[in-house]
């Protein structure tokens, strides 16, 4: 009798170490912290207030990482660093409003698109010479370093392409009359232009891109990829993504 009772301690004994172990390691994975590269300087997809990180990509993300219950740390930097930090493992994932081209897809997965734009080519209101893009030859154009614009500036014909890491330098080089225009993403464009009233748009093309994605490593994430592009799809239908567009006057 004394020996059954023993075995039966014994027994249960292993079945709550196990429980322990079974649960902490549903935890582990429920748990699982993702490093996102952001580059904070593009509103409204990703910006700064009151020194909080922010916009449409922030909390699109957060809404995502909330229903597949993970958490995001997120890593500040350049645009032209995400890629390279991606591959060399400092980042998880990208999500900065980064266009999908085929030169991008060779080195890194896309998920899903969950916003398409254009670009939009704005200059200072008093310069009348400048009405469509092929009035940009032999001009001076400011982008952003390592953006779709970029190399739609590149493409014009004797363009002299300024790149700067931050937006910021290109619309006060513009205004001091150091360059002609600047190309920026559309929806980017709207905020610098209401805070710059002495700059108006003047011509605007698709940027030739599948739209914003949030990239990964090549082949390093299969499996949450599949996840993010089905709550991504979730919040489509239940109208959290619908209410985001709104917020930041995406419609």
């Amino acid at each position: 009798m004394k020996k059954q009772i023993l075995a039966l301690f014994f027994f249960s004994i292993a079945l709550f170490f196990s429980a322990c172990d079974s649960s902490k390691s549903k935890n582990t994975a429920s748990n699982q912290i993702l490093n996102v590269g952001i580059e904070p300087t593009y509103k409204p997809f990703d910006y700064k207030e009151n020194s909080k990180l922010t916009g449409f990509d922030v909390d699109l993300l957060d809404a995502i990482a909330q229903d597949l219950n993970i958490s995001i740390n997120w890593v500040e930097m350049n645009f032209d660093g995400l890629i390279p930090a991606l591959k060399t493992g400092k980042i998880d994932m990208i999500a900065s409003a980064m266009s999908v081209t085929e030169e991008r897809k060779k080195s890194v997965d896309f998920s899903n698109t969950y916003y398409m734009t254009k670009n939009l080519y704005i200059k200072r209101k008093d310069d009348i010479s400048l009405k469509t893009k092929d009035d940009l030859v032999n001009k001076k154009i400011g982008v952003q370093l390592g953006t779709l614009q970029e190399n739609a500036a590149k493409n014009i014909k004797n363009a002299t392409v300024e790149a700067n890491a931050d937006l910021n330098v290109a619309i006060l080089a513009l205004k001091n009359k150091k360059i002609d225009a600047i190309i920026l993403d559309k929806d980017v464009a709207k905020g610098y232009l209401e805070q710059n009233p002495e700059l108006n748009s003047f011509f605007e093309e698709d940027d030739g891109s599948s739209g914003f994605s949030f990239a990964f490593d090549k082949d390093k994430q299969k499996e949450l990829i599949e996840k993010i592009n089905t709550t991504l799809e979730k919040l489509k239908q239940n109208g959290i993504y619908e209410n985001l567009l709104i917020k930041y006057q995406l419609k």
